[in-house]
Parts: C-alpha cells; sequence; structure tokens
C-alpha cells in the first residue's frame, strides 16, 4: 500500500523538491500551500503523515495545528522552519510533533523521517505551555544551534539524564536551565551544583547533606542539594572534577533514588532529574580511571553537545543585538553596531566564546563614544590577546628560510635584496592573517597603523581585498 503524504509548502521551489525527492522514494504526495486548502484536503481525504511550513501564504501553520490533530488524531505531523530559534523548535514540541526540521535541511534525513513516520502513529503527551520561552537566551539560528534546539526538545516530556558537553563559555547550564523550564519539572526547583568550586572534602556534604555532629564543625543538620532539588532537576556542572570517592556515592544515589546524609543512617527517596555538564574529554579520564565508566554511562543517556562560537560565526550578529539589548536594560547606553563591525567580531577566535562575547559587548556598550559602534571601535575594544581565525596559507617564516637557504649572502646586499623580495608578500601574508583589518595587521608587524598604510599604498596593495566577503 502507498503512504500518503500530505505537503504544506508555499516555497515553490522547496516544494517541489520535497516532493520529487519523496515521490522517487514511492509515496504519493499532495501538495499545498495554505492553512485552508490544508484544511480542506484533511477534511475530504486521508494522509498517513504530514510535512508542513510554519508561515504559510494565509497564516501560521503551527498556530492551527489542534485542527490538524482533530481531523487526523493518529496522522504524525514533520515541521519544517525557516525561523530557526528555539522558540520554533518548542513550539513544534508543544504541537506534538513528529519531527522538526530547520531550513536548510538534509534531503535524505528527511525522507528518512518520513519513512519512519509512516511507520508508527504519532504518540500523545502532556501540553507544555512554554512559559518564559521567549525570554531564553539560547540564541542562533546555526546548523548547530539547531541540532542543539532539536535534541532539547526530545529530552522536554521524559526524566532521561542529559550529559551537556562544550569549552567553557558556550552555555551549558543555558541549555540544563531550558530543559528545566520548559519540561514537566519546571514548577519544581532548579538546583546547579559546580563541582570545581567545591573543596573536595565537603562534596559529599554539599551533595548529600549531613547530620549535625558528623564532623567537625558540623553545628547543626544541613539538607543537601539532592533534597533541594526533589521534585525538580539538579544540574551537577564540571562534573569531570569529581573526586573518585564522590563518584560512587553519586552512583549508588542515581541507582537506588536514595541517598544518605553524610553522619545518618537513614536512607532518603528523591525525586530528581540529573543534567550533568563538562568541558573536559571524559574518555581519557575513564581510560585512566580518574572517572567512573559506569557513572559515565548513568548520565550520558542523552548527550548535547555544544558548539563552540569559532564554529558558529553566523550566529556571532544575533548574540551581539541580543547583548546590546541586555546593556540598554541594564542601564548602559543605547548603541547600535554596523556591519563592518559585526564582521571584526565574527572573526576572531574567541576561545572564552560567547561568555567573552557578552564582555566585549558589554565593553563596546560603555566605552563607545558615537551611536554606532563601527569596526575601528571594535578594534579598539579588543583585548591584545584576542587572536583573528587564520587560514592555511604557508607561514612567512617558512617562504623566508627557503629564500635564505637558495640566496646571496654577499656583503651589503641581504638587507636590501630581502626587503625588496618579501616585503609586498610580507605585507600581504599580514593583511590574509587578519583578514584586511589594518590596526591588527599593524599590530602583527609591530609598526604604526599610518606606516603600514603608506607602505600599502607605495607597494599598490589593496587591503580590501582581504576582507572575508560573506
Amino acid at each position: 500500500m502507498t503512504n500518503r503524504v500530505l505537503l504544506v509548502e508555499d516555497d515553490r521551489a522547496i516544494a517541489t523538491v520535497i516532493t520529487e525527492a519523496l515521490r522517487d522514494e514511492g509515496f504519493d504526495v499532495t501538495a499545498c500551500s495554505s492553512v485552508s486548502k490544508r484544511d480542506a484536503l484533511l477534511a475530504n481525504h486521508g494522509f498517513d503523515v504530514m510535512l508542513t511550513d510554519v508561515m504559510l501564504e494565509d497564516g501560521d501553520g503551527l498556530a492551527s495545528i489542534s485542527n490538524v490533530h482533530e481531523a487526523a488524531p493518529n496522522m504524525p505531523v514533520i515541521v519544517l522552519s525557516a525561523q530557526n530559534t528555539l522558540d520554533t523548535a518548542v513550539r513544534a514540541s508543544d504541537s506534538h510533533a513528529f519531527e522538526y526540521f530547520p531550513k536548510p535541511f538534509d534531503l535524505d534525513e528527511l525522507t528518512h523521517a518520513v519513512r519512519q513516520a509512516t511507520k508508527r502513529s504519532a504518540e500523545s503527551a502532556e501540553s507544555i505551555d512554554g512559559e518564559g520561552e521567549g525570554s531564553l537566551p539560547l540564541i542562533g539560528r546555526s546548523k548547530a544551534m539547531q541540532d542543539v534546539y532539536r535534541m532539547i526538545t526530545r529530552v522536554l516530556r521524559n526524566d532521561l539524564s542529559v550529559l551537556v558537553t562544550g569549552e567553557s563559555g558556550t552555555g551549558k547550564e543555558l541549555v540544563a536551565e531550558a530543559i528545566h523550564e520548559l519540561g514537566s519539572r519546571r514548577t519544581g526547583p532548579f538546583i546547579a551544583v559546580n563541582m570545581a568550586a567545591i573543596p573536595h572534602d565537603l562534596l559529599e556534604s554539599e551533595l548529600f547533606g549531613h547530620e549535625r555532629g558528623a564532623f567537625t564543625g558540623a553545628v547543626s543538620q544541613q539538607i543537601g542539594k539532592f533534597e533541594q532539588a526533589n521534585g525538580g532537576t539538579l544540574f551537577l556542572d564540571e562534573i569531570g572534577d569529581m573526586p573518585a570517592e564522590a563518584q560512587t556515592r553519586l552512583l549508588r544515589a542515581l541507582q537506588s533514588g536514595k541517598i544518605r546524609r553524610v553522619g545518618g543512617r537513614q536512607e532518603i527517596g528523591v525525586d530528581v532529574r540529573i543534567i550533568a555538564a563538562t568541558n573536559k574529554d571524559l574518555g581519557p579520564m575513564i581510560a585512566n580511571g580518574s572517572f567512573r565508566e559506569d557513572l559515565y554511562y548513568r548520565l550520558n543517556v542523552v548527550p548535547i553537545h555544544l558548539p563552540p562560537l569559532r564554529e558558529r560565526r553566523e550566529d556571532v550578529g544575533a548574540l551581539v543585538k541580543h547583548f546590546l539589548g541586555q546593556a540598554v536594560a541594564e542601564g548602559l547606553p543605547n548603541h547600535r553596531i554596523s556591519d563592518a563591525a559585526i564582521k571584526r567580531l565574527e572573526a576572531q577566535r574567541w576561545k572564552g566564546n560567547v561568555r567573552e562575547l557578552r564582555n566585549v559587548v558589554f565593553r563596546l556598550a560603555l566605552t563607545a563614544r558615537e551611536d554606532v559602534i563601527d569596526a575601528d571601535t571594535v578594534d579598539d575594544a579588543l583585548p591584545a590577546t584576542q587572536e583573528m581565525a587564520s587560514g592555511s596559507e604557508t607561514p612567512f617564516e617558512t617562504a623566508l628560510q627557503a629564500w635564505l637557504s637558495g640566496s646571496s649572502s654577499a656583503p651589503g646586499v641581504l638587507y636590501h635584496t630581502a626587503l625588496a623580495a618579501f616585503e609586498k608578500p610580507l605585507f600581504e601574508h599580514a593583511l590574509r592573517e587578519t583578514e584586511g583589518n589594518q590596526l591588527r595587521a599593524a599590530q602583527l608587524l609591530g609598526i604604526n597603523r599610518n606606516t603600514l598604510r603608506k607602505r600599502l599604498s607605495d607597494l599598490e596593495i589593496e587591503p580590501e581585498r582581504y576582507v572575508r566577503r560573506r
């Protein structure tokens, strides 16, 4: 029996590509471009699965999704959207979508999802109202962030343990907060514990609590983080810094759902969801015995990896504008930012990731003298330790060594011949390394910016040629 697919998409080019791909796989595809046409087709025909865009000719495809569930309660719905934000992903999840695909999507993945959707009916689940979702600070429309959003929506209605990995400053705690605030435990407490910030000899007391007199200084009973998080979420940040002896007790608590306060005899039942995070590679730590393998598997039921900012540069502009808005809310002057300034920020390596970018934006908001933040203002605000993203060109030093090995070293000629041979390629190399940023190029060369500009003019070098085009 041929599976029937209803495609609701108002972009004709995308509709044609999807239709042809699904028909090649043996599906019977009917396409329309509006909510009204969709409802008419559902009223008169039966479909096995529906694919729908969010923004359609006559309205929001998700806003009226309840009509679809009423007309075809067992039909899986796959959502497609160019509005690639966490809010959209959550709305799709709240609408009980079978799957959510941000545009542009992988056609093979979409075809596979349609095939899977036809094998089973959409699962019913309690609706989550998504209170507060508009203020969530997870921002980005890059493919890497879309993958994060999709994983978040998949864990909202269950209590599976989540392990969030990523470099410092990428926003791991924001992911944990999003899962809690949008999930079924949002009415319970969210308790965060930073393993690296607690002395090892006090960690068990912090997690499990202690009884009066349990150790020197325990003058009263203390309730631990597990009990404080009962009915909600316990976020264990920097789990890779947890000492071995505490790992054993944590594993026992996760396995049994019970904890025992330090110095206590009674076991106490706790109902918590565990989200852990680390910026370390736990694989080598498991290999050398510093992190328990069984604990790793207990925590890493659902892995979510946050990419570093340098791997999603297309999100920098949106983050900058968001942080400028935050700066205004905190009493700093209101500024706009030029496209050239954003490109300058996109070109940085951002070793401190989103946290470092936020600090720089707040510095710009505080120090900028003009209403519009321009590229020169950005250059002045960037710390001297900040690095530019470099390409794969052969380093100048390598070329210089190769030239010296084959050149004449006759007295009085080496400096002038080397200067004539390498001054122009040296400046070009500096511009490539800094993507046309003359201030950074001058700093790299160790010369004054005015000197650089004069020599660029003398050598007929156009710095604009080296600015990265996006």
